[in-house]
Protein backbone atom coordinates (compact mmCIF):
# COMPACT_ATOMS: atom_id res chain seq x y z
CA UNK A 1 0.00 0.00 0.00
CA UNK A 2 0.83 3.32 -0.02
CA UNK A 3 2.83 5.96 2.32
CA UNK A 4 1.73 9.11 1.02
CA UNK A 5 5.14 11.27 -0.11
CA UNK A 6 3.72 14.51 1.81
CA UNK A 7 3.18 12.81 5.55
CA UNK A 8 5.93 11.21 7.27
CA UNK A 9 5.13 7.15 7.49
CA UNK A 10 4.20 6.34 11.15
CA UNK A 11 5.89 3.41 12.49
CA UNK A 12 2.70 1.91 13.00
CA UNK A 13 1.29 2.79 8.90
CA UNK A 14 4.85 1.52 7.99
CA UNK A 15 4.10 -2.13 9.92
CA UNK A 16 0.82 -2.22 8.38
CA UNK A 17 1.51 -1.46 4.93
CA UNK A 18 4.28 -4.17 4.90
CA UNK A 19 2.20 -6.95 6.64
CA UNK A 20 -0.25 -6.05 3.95
CA UNK A 21 2.48 -5.81 0.96
CA UNK A 22 4.19 -9.22 2.23
CA UNK A 23 1.06 -10.98 2.20
CA UNK A 24 -0.01 -10.06 -1.45
CA UNK A 25 3.13 -11.01 -2.57
CA UNK A 26 2.99 -14.45 -1.06
CA UNK A 27 -0.64 -14.91 -2.38
CA UNK A 28 0.28 -14.13 -5.26
CA UNK A 29 3.61 -16.42 -5.91
CA UNK A 30 1.51 -19.46 -4.59
CA UNK A 31 -1.00 -19.00 -7.13
CA UNK A 32 1.36 -18.00 -10.22
CA UNK A 33 3.83 -20.49 -8.69
CA UNK A 34 2.14 -22.80 -6.06
CA UNK A 35 5.03 -22.40 -3.69
CA UNK A 36 4.80 -20.51 -0.67
CA UNK A 37 7.63 -18.13 0.25
CA UNK A 38 10.25 -19.16 2.49
CA UNK A 39 11.09 -17.15 5.76
CA UNK A 40 14.20 -16.39 4.44
CA UNK A 41 12.52 -14.91 1.42
CA UNK A 42 9.72 -13.15 2.67
CA UNK A 43 12.34 -11.69 4.91
CA UNK A 44 14.47 -10.34 2.20
CA UNK A 45 11.03 -9.26 0.34
CA UNK A 46 10.44 -6.97 3.79
CA UNK A 47 14.13 -5.82 3.73
CA UNK A 48 13.30 -4.47 0.02
CA UNK A 49 9.86 -3.47 -0.01
CA UNK A 50 11.04 -1.12 3.19
CA UNK A 51 14.41 0.23 1.47
CA UNK A 52 12.09 1.52 -1.37
CA UNK A 53 9.65 3.14 0.79
CA UNK A 54 12.92 4.35 2.53
CA UNK A 55 12.07 3.00 5.76
CA UNK A 56 13.51 0.36 8.13
CA UNK A 57 12.67 -1.77 10.83
CA UNK A 58 15.01 -4.30 12.91
CA UNK A 59 15.43 -7.73 11.97
CA UNK A 60 13.17 -8.78 14.45
CA UNK A 61 10.48 -6.95 13.62
CA UNK A 62 10.73 -7.86 9.85
CA UNK A 63 10.73 -11.47 10.48
CA UNK A 64 7.03 -11.28 12.97
CA UNK A 65 5.97 -9.14 10.11
CA UNK A 66 7.11 -11.85 7.50
CA UNK A 67 5.54 -14.37 9.81
CA UNK A 68 2.34 -12.62 10.30
CA UNK A 69 1.73 -12.11 6.24
CA UNK A 70 2.44 -15.96 6.07
CA UNK A 71 -0.22 -16.46 8.66
CA UNK A 72 -2.34 -13.94 7.02
CA UNK A 73 -2.08 -15.23 3.05
CA UNK A 74 -2.48 -19.14 4.23
CA UNK A 75 -5.48 -18.32 5.78
CA UNK A 76 -6.95 -16.62 3.07
CA UNK A 77 -5.57 -19.32 0.53
CA UNK A 78 -7.13 -21.73 2.85
CA UNK A 79 -10.69 -20.50 2.97
CA UNK A 80 -11.06 -18.48 -1.02
CA UNK A 81 -11.89 -20.82 -3.71
CA UNK A 82 -9.02 -20.21 -6.66
CA UNK A 83 -10.88 -17.93 -8.18
CA UNK A 84 -11.53 -16.37 -5.72
CA UNK A 85 -8.43 -15.94 -4.81
CA UNK A 86 -6.71 -15.36 -7.86
CA UNK A 87 -9.00 -12.43 -7.66
CA UNK A 88 -7.53 -11.04 -4.14
CA UNK A 89 -3.81 -11.82 -5.00
CA UNK A 90 -4.12 -9.69 -8.02
CA UNK A 91 -6.44 -6.63 -6.12
CA UNK A 92 -3.86 -6.79 -3.55
CA UNK A 93 -0.90 -6.54 -5.65
CA UNK A 94 -2.56 -3.52 -7.94
CA UNK A 95 -3.31 -2.07 -4.48
CA UNK A 96 0.42 -1.71 -4.30
CA UNK A 97 0.45 0.83 -7.06
CA UNK A 98 -0.71 4.41 -5.17
CA UNK A 99 -2.80 5.24 -8.14
CA UNK A 100 -4.93 2.04 -7.87
CA UNK A 101 -8.07 2.10 -5.45
CA UNK A 102 -9.64 -0.97 -4.65
CA UNK A 103 -12.60 -1.79 -2.15
CA UNK A 104 -11.26 -5.11 -1.50
CA UNK A 105 -7.76 -4.19 -0.88
CA UNK A 106 -8.85 -1.76 1.92
CA UNK A 107 -10.97 -4.71 3.49
CA UNK A 108 -8.08 -6.35 3.92
CA UNK A 109 -5.67 -4.32 4.88
CA UNK A 110 -7.99 -3.62 7.48
CA UNK A 111 -7.40 -6.79 8.22
CA UNK A 112 -4.16 -6.88 8.64
CA UNK A 113 -4.41 -3.79 10.63
CA UNK A 114 -6.38 -5.99 13.26
CA UNK A 115 -4.01 -9.14 13.07
CA UNK A 116 -1.01 -6.65 13.52
CA UNK A 117 -3.34 -5.32 16.90
CA UNK A 118 -4.14 -8.71 17.90
CA UNK A 119 -0.77 -9.86 18.13
CA UNK A 120 0.76 -6.83 20.41
CA UNK A 121 -1.89 -7.05 22.38
CA UNK A 122 -0.35 -8.24 26.12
Amino acid sequence: MRIRDDTPPTPRGINIALLFALAAHRLSTWYEHGQWLSDAQGASLAADWLARSKSALPLAERRRLAALSDQFARQMAGTLSREAGLYAAHEMMEALDPNYHSELARSLLAECERLLDDTESP
